[in-house]
């Protein structure tokens, strides 16, 4: 059995391998990076071959726990009151009783939320923070801050709705920015910068409003300048794919950033997902359009 510090030691090492990862503008992880995680010169899997559950024989308690597409046990649905209910694995014994002793030692964890076959999203840390015997699932925090509201099972109102909000927002968004950058090919729908750490993905309809549904049909993947643009209605889009500038931006002078980043894109054609159940709403960039032209 690996000490306690080594194991504290590896958990660290995994959350600093995942921030270079996703800092480098990487937004999702294939099973082969994760199977290929290395501890210093020691291959650690990070998923296990046919579990949800990373439970190295040498650790004390859960290292990684996983909810793929299709999930055998029901995994991975937000309650009520905002967790996510992870499910007892079908037999009692080893993987259960180290989930439990991560939320007994308050263990961080990690979450890989499956959103494709083999394409997985990370959240970290996560932590265990009920246990619940009788439904036989664990509930798990994704926001550090859920770790303090006192008993998740009995949880006042005002409670849930914080927890509720907090956690879809955490679970949603990294989600909804791999899904962007996997139907746009990492590639800005305007013009065309193919670097991901300078890509964000960006809402038609605001993800604040009631129709601001996180789906890739009310999304467009957009480099931070034309993301800003499109946000402050400097920049349009018609409901026919067309890009437009806002007429007084047009009429600037500011040097090239201001003539080659914006202006020159005015009635370029929108770049779009391959398949056509990607593609912007035409409906929702209607909406957004008529904004942009008041």
């Amino acid at each position: 059995m690996r000490s306690a510090a080594e194991q504290a030691a590896i958990r660290s090492d995994v959350f600093r391998w995942l921030d270079g990862t996703l800092a480098s503008g990487q937004s999702e992880l294939s099973r082969e990076e994760l199977e290929n995680y290395h501890y210093g010169l020691e291959r650690l899997p990070l998923l296990d071959t046919a579990r949800g559950i990373r439970n190295p024989q040498d650790f004390d308690s859960t290292l990684t726990i996983m909810t793929s597409t299709k999930s055998p046990y029901g995994d991975e649905t937000i309650s009520s009151d905002g967790f996510v209910r992870y499910a007892y694995q079908s037999r009692d014994g080893g993987d259960n009783s180290k989930l439990r002793r991560a939320f007994e030692n308050a263990e961080p964890l990690v979450y890989f939320r499956g959103i494709r076959p083999k394409a997985f999203v990370p959240y970290y840390p996560v932590y265990v923070v009920a246990d619940d015997t009788v439904a036989r699932e664990f509930l798990i925090a994704v926001d550090e801050s859920m770790r303090f509201f006192g008993d998740p099972l009995h949880m006042t109102l005002n409670e849930r709705r914080y927890a509720e909000r907090t956690v879809r927002t955490r679970l949603h968004q990294p989600v909804f920015r791999a899904q962007i950058m996997y139907a746009y090919r990492t590639t800005c729908a305007i013009c065309s910068l193919k670097h991901g750490d300078l890509l964000d993905a960006a809402h038609i309809i605001a993800d604040s409003d009631v129709y601001g549904f996180a789906r890739v049909s009310n999304g467009l993947a957009l480099c931070k300048i034309h993301h800003a643009a499109y946000d402050r209605n400097l920049l349009g889009i018609t409901p026919d794919y067309e890009v437009r500038i806002d007429r007084e931006l047009l009429d600037e002078i500011d040097g090239p950033m201001l003539r080659h980043g914006l202006q020159d894109m005015h009635g370029r054609r929108l770049n779009t997902p391959t398949r056509l159940v990607d593609s912007p709403s035409k409906d929702s960039l209607a909406v957004r359009f008529a904004e942009f032209s008041r």
